[in-house]
């Protein structure tokens, strides 16, 4: 199985430029706890993920101004991503190894294209001991978790 097999097809994303009050408004509506940030609105190229995480950690507790506060102050960048042709259980290591619960799927221009969550993984995989494996190195103490 593939990460196109899974994935969500164009998933919503935000640009360095959103406000974090738009951002979270958005994670809320869409039920999420990260989001891909993407360069502009007009390029889909990749360039990190803002969770829900990081607006509490890099805005709220540090009493910035949601409305004049943009998503490039909570971001992180350089996301660990997947290729949509990647085969699933190396899209599970690399989530395990990274101890991410989102991944986005990028093409060969970087673009983005959908992502894969955990609860695909869990729900798709192959293997029930693959996906366990990588739900528990996910979720093993210290990592860098996304929403």
């Amino acid at each position: 199985m593939k990460a196109q097999d899974i994935m969500a097809k164009d998933p919503r994303c935000v640009t360095p430029r959103t406000s974090i009050q738009e951002a979270a408004s958005l994670m809320k509506s869409e039920d999420v706890g990260a989001l891909p940030v993407v360069e502009s609105e007009s390029s889909k190229r990749l360039v990190g993920m803002v969770t829900d995480r990081d607006i509490a950690i890099r805005v709220v507790a540090d009493g910035r101004d949601l409305r004049s506060t943009t998503v490039s102050d909570a971001m992180s960048k350089g996301a660990a991503t997947a290729k949509a042709e990647d085969d699933l259980d190396d899209v599970m290591k690399v989530m395990g190894r990274e101890q991410v619960r989102r991944i986005p799927i990028v093409d060969g221009r970087d673009e983005l294209v959908g992502i894969v969550s955990q609860a695909d993984v869990v729900r798709k995989a192959s293997s029930d001991r693959k996906a366990e494996n990588t739900v528990e190195r996910i979720s093993e103490p210290g990592g860098r978790h996304q929403g």
